[in-house]
C-alpha cells in the first residue's frame, strides 16, 4: 500500500525537485513482491565485478565488496527520482576498459585510469544531456563506426573468455554447460515457442542470466573447478578503511595523460549507453499502450543528468567498472513486460522499476549470500561478459547495410577488440574517410541511418 493514490490517467504521485521527481516507497509507490523477489536473485550480476576489481584493479576483496555495496545503493538514485528504467552498467564497454586498464599497474595506477574514465565519462553524460547535443551526436555519427564499437566490444568480451587466459581455460565444463544455457534461454527459437506456451518457462526468461549462472555455479562445485563456499552469518558491513584506499583521496586525482586517454573510452560509453537508453525509451512507450490508466512522463536529458551524477559519486567514493550505466535492459524488460499485464499485477512502471532495485540494494547486506557467491563470481562475471559478446555482435552486424560499412565496422572492430579504443577510433575514421566518405556526407548517407536506427528501433 502507498500513502498517495494515482488517478486514472494520472501520473505516479511525486514530490517535485525542480524538473526531478522524487518517489518513495510506501508513500508514493507500493512494493511488488514479484519484482522483490527477482531482485533478490539479480543482484548476483552486480557481485561479477568483484572479479574485475579484484584482479584487474588489484583491489582488497573487503574493498572490492564495500564498492559492490554502494553500488547496489546507487542504482536506486535515478527511479527514485523519475527514470522508469532499471539501472546498470555500461557491459558491453566493459571488456574494452579491461584492455585499456591492463596498460597499467594493478593498484593506484589502474584505479587512477578508471577514475579518469568515470569523471570522463559522467562529463560526456552532463553536457550532452545539460544541452540536448546528444542526439545529435549520435545521428551525426556514420553508422559503420556505431556498428564498429558494437562489434568490437562483442569480440573483446568474446575473446577475453575463450583464450589461454580465460575461464573457459579454467573451468571448462562449468564454462560450456553455463554457456550454452544462458544463449539457449536468451536467443534459442526452441526455447521461445516453450516460454510462450509454457507459464514456468516464462518465469525462467524474466529472469534473464541467472539461471544459467546458477547452473553453471553448481557445476563448478560439482566438478570442483570451484571450492565450496565458507558460509558467514550477519550483515555485510562494508569495510570503509579499505574502501578510502583505492578514492580518489586515498589513490590521488589522475593524472592529464589518464584524462587524455580516456576520453576515447568515454565516448564510446556514451555511444554504447545512449542507444541502451533509446532500447529502454522504446520497452517503456511498448508498455505505455497496454496501460492507459498511468500517464509516464519523463525526458531523457533527465536520464542523461542523473546518470552523470552517479558517474561523479562513483569517481570520487567508489571507483566500479559498470560506469554508472542509464540501464539494465534486462531488467528493464522484464519489469516492462509484467506491467502490460494491467494495474492489479503491477500499480505503476515505478512500483516495478523501484521494488526491484530495491530489492538488489537490500540483500547486498545479507552476508550469507554474499559469502555463498563468492567463489564463484569468475564464473558469473564470464556468461555475463559471453552473453554481452553475443548481443554486441549481432546488434552491429545488424545495423551495417552495404558493403563498404561492413568492410569499415569490421576492421574497426578488430583493431578495437585487440588494441583498445583510441586505436579502434583511429583506424574507424580513418577507414570511413578512406572508404566511404566523398567530401562530404550526404543527406541520403544521413537519412539513411536514421532509417536504419528506426528499422533498429522496431526490432526491439
Amino acid at each position: 500500500m502507498s500513502l498517495y493514490k494515482r488517478k486514472d490517467g494520472d501520473v505516479q504521485p511525486y514530490w517535485p525537485i525542480g524538473k526531478f521527481e522524487l518517489r518513495l516507497p510506501f508513500i508514493h509507490y507500493r512494493l511488488e513482491w514479484p519484482e522483490f523477489l527477482q531482485g533478490a536473485i539479480i543482484f548476483t550480476i552486480g557481485l561479477s565485478m568483484i572479479e574485475i576489481m579484484t584482479n584487474v584493479l588489484g583491489m582488497s576483496y573487503e574493498a572490492a565488496l564495500a564498492i559492490a555495496v554502494i553500488n547496489q545503493l546507487l542504482m536506486v538514485l535515478p527511479s527514485t527520482f523519475g527514470a522508469p528504467l532499471v539501472s546498470g552498467f555500461i557491459t558491453p564497454l566493459i571488456p574494452i576498459l579491461i584492455v585499456f586498464l591492463g596498460g597499467f599497474e594493478p593498484g593506484p595506477d589502474a584505479i587512477r585510469a578508471l577514475i579518469a574514465v568515470q569523471i570522463v565519462t559522467a562529463l560526456i553524460f552532463f553536457v550532452l544531456g545539460v544541452t540536448g547535443l546528444g542526439k545529435k551526436f549520435i545521428v551525426g555519427m556514420p553508422n559503420s563506426i556505431k556498428a564498429g564499437v558494437l562489434i568490437g566490444a562483442g569480440l573483446a568480451a568474446v575473446m577475453g573468455e575463450i583464450n589461454e587466459e580465460g575461464t573457459l581455460f579454467q573451468s571448462p565444463i562449468s564454462m560450456i554447460i553455463g554457456g550454452i544455457l544462458c544463449l539457449y534461454i536468451m536467443f534459442s527459437l526452441h526455447f521461445k515457442q516453450l516460454y510462450k506456451n509454457i507459464s514456468f518457462f516464462k518465469k525462467i526468461a524474466n529472469l534473464g542470466i541467472v539461471p544459467a549462472i546458477l547452473v553453471a555455479m553448481f557445476v563448478g562445485w560439482l566438478t570442483q573447478e570451484y571450492p565450496s563456499p565458507a558460509i558467514e552469518w550477519g550483515i555485510t558491513i562494508p569495510n570503509l578503511g579499505e574502501l578510502w584506499n583505492v578514492t580518489i583521496f586515498g589513490v590521488g586525482f589522475p593524472s592529464l595523460d589518464m584524462i587524455i586517454g580516456a576520453i576515447p573510452l568515454g565516448l564510446l560509453a556514451y555511444i554504447i549507453a545512449y542507444g541502451d537508453i533509446i532500447v529502454g525509451d522504446n520497452l517503456i512507450k511498448r508498455a505505455q499502450a497496454y496501460r492507459p490508466d498511468e500517464k509516464v512522463s519523463y525526458d531523457l536529458s533527465q536520464i542523461h543528468v542523473v546518470t552523470a551524477i552517479r558517474g561523479f559519486i562513483h569517481s570520487f567514493i567508489a571507483p566500479h567498472p559498470g560506469l554508472a550505466g542509464p540501464i539494465f535492459t534486462a531488467g528493464t524488460a522484464s519489469v516492462a513486460e509484467r506491467y502490460t499485464f494491467g494495474k492489479k499485477a503491477m500499480q505503476s512502471i515505478y512500483t516495478g522499476t523501484n521494488s526491484l532495485l530495491l530489492s538488489m540494494a537490500i540483500v547486498i547486506f545479507i552476508l550469507p549470500l554474499i559469502t555463498l557467491f563468492q567463489p564463484f563470481l569468475p564464473i558469473a562475471l564470464s556468461i555475463t561478459l559471453l552473453l554481452t559478446g553475443y548481443l554486441c555482435i549481432t546488434v552491429g552486424v545488424q545495423s551495417v547495410k552495404s558493403e563498404e560499412e561492413i568492410g569499415v565496422a569490421v576492421l574497426m572492430a578488430i583493431v578495437l577488440a585487440l588494441y583498445g579504443a583510441a586505436y579502434g577510433l583511429l583506424v574507424g575514421i580513418i577507414l570511413y574517410v578512406v572508404i566511404q566518405y566523398n567530401g562530404r556526407r550526404k543527406k541520403k548517407e544521413i537519412a539513411k541511418d536514421k532509417e536504419n536506427e528506426a528499422e533498429d528501433e522496431k526490432a526491439i
